[in-house]
């Protein structure tokens, strides 16, 4: 039991070793025998000590999600079906996050309950990242693709990383390193994940306590050849007895591996060189996803608390403008109530941080915020949908490069936001493979120029450019413009837009969201509607209420835009907000 808002424990109780003889139930100091207790029977256990009145919700932390929960949900039969057909994702945990759900929800029948999923967090990969390469119909038919864990985790610290250091999560590119029994590592960009080591279960990535990590396909075949192995052996040696404990022959604990090594043990050394080659080829991987890393985070129990680890992981990261300060490294200390410590150079680049996660406290904040309806929207007023097709936005030096001194870019048609315009003017997009010609520019000219087009647009250009919200074009793509008066090479500025919904301060209190807000919308087309999460907010008095989606959504939303020839044209189909994303 904690304070949703402080995070202080009100009351302690924690049962070890569930299901087998020396299964204990510890509640403060005192510690209580429940010798072969299973999951159902050790929470009635707890509960019974538990001064339950005082009880306002309770939050469970359930494993799989699947691709069925982007956000934390109030549990009703049907949440509790969805999970339950996750179990083959998950066989050791779903059954009993279950299991804890039902007998809580027995002896608490009159309060919330409410599933926090550790793969929620992850729902924002993109395509690229979450697709294996095995046959596309195989995926489809069973649901195989790379999910994610510890999203709670992640999505804790990626929050305390950007507080402390008094910037909007949604301008920072993170690294988080949850490093403990369970290893995982994130790339947060925008503050969303679009990257992560873990994938369809929480085997892959990272060497771990006792799990393998990444491996060879190809190694499971002979394994199995070679040592005549049933899969159900092939599961357990991967998950029970590798990681760490099968490269050390002696313990998964990082701490006991740590002792023996620095007495001259060969396997403890390379156990814990394989761990942080491992963690290091990450770190690099993601900061080249990303295009460069504002800050690496530590956590969890090896990685707040192994100062050694952290020196060996980042020592050679210079190249990435991280520098190490040893003496603050090796005196670092995080915990509840101080939990960030920075331990890079005061003229480090990029920053490295060591950052107290908190689960329990992110999944009763959460917990506490659906109890309250802070993921409701307001009224159900319909929102005008409009499609944009690829178009540019240009500064006045670069129209004055394109299209010659003093040019005047010249309004043809006017938008409905306000003091949008299309213009007469078009340009020739070049890229690396093919070249999209007589693109509109969108006036009046900007501070920055920006191109934004769709992902088909994308692969005929050959370039990649990120999922962005209007206006963020650092570290994005270059482009080659043409006009009439010559080219125009720009470093940066390509993106594909994050929908998004534009309204005024008057409709945002209607709506009862705020500025960068990101919320689920329902588009009705032809009287089904398909739903979009992942939807930003953005409110401004200079806004008209009206929702953006590029040419493919239109498309996959079976919306017809016709040749709208770079302009904002809007459909006649409307949007319905459904929620907010906690």
């Amino acid at each position: 039991m904690l304070d949703a808002q402080s995070g202080v424990r009100q009351f302690k109780a924690k049962v070890q070793r569930i299901g087998s003889a020396e299964c204990t139930l510890s509640i403060g100091d005192i510690e209580t025998s429940l010798p072969s207790a299973n999951h159902v029977s050790a929470i009635e256990a707890m509960l019974a000590d538990i001064p339950i009145k005082s009880i306002k919700a309770v939050g469970h932390r359930v494993v799989h999600g699947g691709d069925q929960f982007s956000s934390p949900v109030r549990i009703n039969a049907e949440v509790e079906k969805a999970i339950e057909s996750l179990i083959p994702m998950a066989p050791l945990h779903n059954p009993a996050n279950l299991a804890g759900i039902s007998t809580a929800k027995k002896h608490l029948p009159d309060i919330p309950h409410i599933a926090v999923f550790d793969t929620a967090f992850h729902q924002t990969l993109p395509r690229r990242a979450y697709t294996y390469a095995i046959p596309i119909e195989i995926q489809e038919r069973h649901g195989f693709r790379r999910y994610g864990f510890h999203g709670t985790s992640h999505h804790w610290v990626a929050r305390q990383t950007a507080i402390f250091l008094k910037e909007d999560l949604r301008d920072l590119r993170i690294i988080t390193c949850h490093l403990g029994n369970g290893c995982s590592i994130t790339a947060i960009e925008n503050g969303r994940s679009i990257e992560t080591s873990m994938g369809m279960s929480p085997l892959e990535g990272l060497v771990m306590g006792t799990r393998s990590g990444d491996i060879d396909p190809g190694l499971l075949l002979e394994l199995q050849r070679r040592e005549g192995l049933s899969i159900d052996e092939v599961d357990q040696l991967l998950n029970k007895q590798s990681g760490l404990l099968g490269l050390s022959k002696t313990s998964n604990d990082m701490r006991d591996i740590d002792q023996r090594a620095s007495e001259g043990d060969d396997a403890c050394r390379l156990a814990i060189r394989v761990f942080c080659h491992r963690l290091r080829k990450y770190i690099g991987a993601y900061a080249a996803v990303m295009g460069g890393v504002d800050a690496i985070v530590f956590t969890a129990g090896i990685g707040q608390n192994s100062a050694w680890i952290r020196e060996q992981v980042t020592q050679p990261l210079g190249f990435l403008g991280a520098k190490l300060d040893g003496e603050l490294n090796r005196v670092a200390t995080v915990k509840q109530n101080n939990p960030v410590a920075i331990i890079s150079t005061a003229f480090s680049r990029t920053k490295i941080l060591v950052v107290a996660t908190d689960e329990a406290h992110a999944i009763a904040k959460e917990t506490e915020a659906l109890v309250k309806n802070k993921d409701k929207v307001g009224n159900s007023k319909s929102i005008p949908v409009a499609v944009s097709a690829r178009h540019i936005h240009l500064t006045q030096q670069a129209v004055e490069t394109l299209f010659g001194k003093g040019h005047q870019l010249t309004p043809i048609k006017e938008l409905s936001q306000p003091k949008q315009f299309a213009c007469e003017e078009r340009l020739t997009v070049i890229g690396p493979k093919n070249a999209i010609p007589k693109v509109r520019i969108l006036g009046p000219v900007r501070g920055k120029c920006q191109i934004e087009i769709s992902r088909t647009d994308e692969y005929k250009l050959g370039i990649d450019a990120p999922v962005r919200a209007s206006g963020h074009v650092d570290n994005t793509p270059g482009i080659t413009l043409e006009g009439p008066n010559g080219r125009l090479t720009l470093e940066h500025g390509i993106i594909c837009a994050q929908r998004h919904i534009h309204m005024t301060p008057e409709d945002a209190t209607y709506f009862s969201v705020h500025h960068k807000d990101i919320v689920e919308v329902a588009i009705d087309t032809d009287g089904r509607d398909l739903i979009f999460g992942d939807v930003l907010v953005r409110v401004s008095d200079k806004y008209t209420l009206e929702m953006h989606i590029d040419t493919d959504e239109a498309n996959a939303a079976e919306i017809s835009s016709g040749d709208i020839s770079g302009m904002l044209i809007q459909t006649g189909h409307t949007a319905t907000l459904r929620k907010r994303t906690i």
